[in-house]
């Protein structure tokens, strides 16, 4: 029988080894598994490479991971915000790597990791230092720039709902980056508000198929 569901955070990330690159789901609080991300940071795991739209506020969740020295690198869009934590001060002095990509674009080369693609071309961040280093090219007349696929060992993403299959649905902007990061590593962990029994999904608002999620942590379970 298929049953995905662990009976804790702390098991379903104590496999996390040092080192992973780990996507991160959430705009700001929306869609940020806080409590896996808590379990991670229980767990010990080191010099990790966290993809995520931001590198943490208000002194939760990455930023909890970020100040206790755990992430070796950053991939993000927002690296800087209010309350950002620690961040700050540990890029100024050179404790923490940071990769700079545009919203678009960091959503775009982790739907392209997860379609196999190995990148593509567009023409946002063309003549800008985000491009230094990078394969351009002209398309139609519109100058371009490579952006390499990106897809990573573990997944942490928030969801409303999933059955013991895997199946998630998602509430309003709690969506955000989960299910394009679902389908880009090879391990994805679910964070969901509730469980309903097999079957008790429609089929048609099923958003990521159980096919993409190997863990599944009800909230209310510690």
């Amino acid at each position: 029988m298929i049953n995905k569901q662990f009976e804790s955070a702390a098991q379903a990330v104590a496999d996390v080894p040092d080192g992973a690159m780990v996507l991160v789901s959430g705009f700001g609080g929306a869609g940020l598994p806080q409590m896996l991300l808590l379990a991670l940071l229980a767990q010990g795991a080191r010099e990790l490479i966290l993809v995520s739209n931001n590198a943490g506020n208000a002194g939760n969740g990455i930023a909890q991971l970020v100040a206790a020295g755990r992430v070796r690198k950053m991939i993000c869009s927002f690296p800087r915000q209010p309350e950002s934590g620690a961040f700050d001060d540990l890029y100024r002095e050179g404790r923490i790597e940071l990769e700079l990509v545009p919203q678009g674009t960091l959503a775009e080369r982790i739907r392209a990791g997860g379609a196999g693609i190995g990148g593509f071309f567009t023409p946002t961040g063309y003549g800008t230092d985000l491009a230094q280093g990078k394969e351009t090219r002209e398309i139609d007349g519109v100058p371009q720039v490579f952006e390499k696929a990106i897809r990573a060992d573990w997944a942490l993403i928030k969801a409303h709902t999933a059955d013991r299959w895997g199946n998630l649905t998602y509430h309003g902007t709690g969506r955000n980056f989960g299910p394009v990061m679902a389908t880009a590593a090879r391990c994805t962990v679910a964070q969901v508000r509730q469980m309903v029994p097999l079957g008790g999904l429609h089929p048609e608002h099923v958003v990521t198929p159980g096919v993409y999620v190997q863990r599944v942590v009800q909230e209310s379970v510690t």
